[in-house]
């Protein structure tokens, strides 16, 4: 006897193989295509027995689960429960979540993060050897992300967790570099190794000819190495005493209106800097609080700055400004496509080193997304996040079946001439 229900359909079981996720088949395809699972068992460490798994038999499920919208290893069970995504892609072994956790601590113990960072290398080196671009833009940025992890150290926010540093490559999206950094690093720590990291990933006859970062690469290493390698940059500039004296040299004739303040530049360098360089300053009012004792300093209230350090030449103080803050479109909002849309935020491991190789997979993930996005959706789909992507491209339900010995993927009209244009341009990107 039906209980009561609100509506009046009735629920049924059936044993069809259906998929609720057929346009992550798609994506499936394009990866397999690429030959993902062939780089990454040749550059991560094998199995110890015959009878164990691949390196691309932990890797391909945990991406496949990352596009999906999946936040946790637990999550790995909706891929392995989802038997029509399975069959259409020839997933027949899966291993579970425990043993997925398991072998991320053996990765994060012995080579697998640099063999990840060998097969991310190797794919990216393939997506820009196939672009008319010559001269990049690297955007680099430290982001915190919050661990309740008893080894996680505190950071400067006050919080426990992590402080990964991450390159973007402006013109396209894709993550050329990464390094997932204890919780108590500072996002100043190493940043010239960081970005000579990055310009060593491109291929040849592909270079980073410009750079944009915020104030904690405010380093005259970073900077005298940018002038020998002619790189042209504009990096936030502290606020110290230097800067600040320089600001105060600037003649009021110098300054102009700009937006909702004034900007005006000037000439500075560092004590080992080898050559000076442009500060272009804005300076804008400052919102008096409600209670501020009036007959304090009002020049110190009144005012708020922000200054930019940079050796471009050849454009104005306002162009180069304009430039700069670009970077809060390629490099801030992809970052927090990587950390919120790919999971990132989320740490599934207790130990730093497993930790530093799900991340890697995280920025894999990302990167095949930027990728298929390039190479097999539609021009209009381009621009859309992944959420976007996963409700109205991946969670589409599809139809398995079984005919003369051919497997097939059934789903409704109105989709299956997108999925048809994908899947043609699969085909082209594995050619390529």
């Amino acid at each position: 006897m039906m209980s009561q229900t609100v509506l009046s359909f009735k629920l049924e079981k059936t044993n069809d193989e259906i998929s609720s996720q057929a346009g992550l088949a798609l994506f499936g395809e394009f990866i397999d295509g690429l030959g993902l699972s062939g780089l990454l068992d040749r550059h991560l460490p094998g199995p110890g027995s015959a009878v164990g798994y691949q390196p691309s038999q932990f890797v391909v499920p945990l991406v496949l689960m990352l596009h999906g919208g999946g936040r946790s290893l637990e999550d790995l069970r909706q891929i392995r429960l989802d038997a029509g995504l399975r069959e259409l892609l020839g997933l027949d072994k899966l291993p579970s979540s425990d043993a997925t956790g398991d072998w991320l601590r053996r990765m994060g113990a012995g080579d697998g993060l640099a063999g990840l960072g060998r097969s991310n290398r190797d794919f990216s080196r393939r997506v820009l050897r196939s672009e008319k671009h010559t001269d990049y833009t690297l955007d680099i940025d430290a982001s915190q992300v919050v661990a309740e992890k008893q080894e996680a150290k505190w950071t400067y926010k006050g919080e426990r967790g992590y402080m990964p540093i991450v390159g973007h490559l402006a013109q396209n999206g894709l993550v050329i570099g990464e390094e997932f950094r204890e919780g108590n690093d500072s996002p100043g720590a190493r940043n010239l190794p960081f970005i000579t990291y990055c310009a060593r990933q491109m291929p040849k006859g592909k270079r980073i000819a410009h750079l944009r970062a915020d104030s904690a690469t405010y380093q005259a290493s970073v900077f005298n190495w940018c002038e020998g390698k002619k790189i042209s940059f504009a990096i936030a500039a502290d606020m110290d005493t230097a800067v600040k004296a320089t600001i105060s040299a600037i003649p009021e004739s110098d300054w102009r209106p700009y937006q909702d303040g004034f900007i005006a530049e000037s000439v500075h360098s560092m004590n080992k800097t080898k050559k000076s360089f442009r500060l272009i300053v804005v300076k804008r009012p400052m919102q008096r609080e409600l209670f501020e004792d009036e007959q304090r300093d009002q020049k110190k209230l009144s005012e708020r700055y922000h200054v930019i350090a940079s050796n471009r030449v050849g454009q104005s103080a306002e162009e180069t400004l304009r430039w700069y803050h670009l970077r809060g479109d390629t490099s801030e909002n992809r970052l927090k496509e990587l950390k919120i849309g790919f999971g990132m935020e989320r740490m599934p491991c207790g130990q730093f080193e497993a930790n530093a190789v799900f991340f890697r997979i995280g920025v894999l993930a990302y990167n095949l997304f930027v990728f298929f996005k390039m190479a097999a959706l539609p021009d209009e789909w381009r621009r859309c996040q992944v959420q976007t992507i996963r409700w109205r491209f991946y969670q589409v339900a599809g139809k398995v079946t079984h005919h003369a010995g051919r497997v097939s993927l059934k789903v409704r009209e109105w989709m299956f001439a997108l999925y048809e244009e994908v899947r043609a341009k699969c085909w082209e990107a594995s050619l390529a």
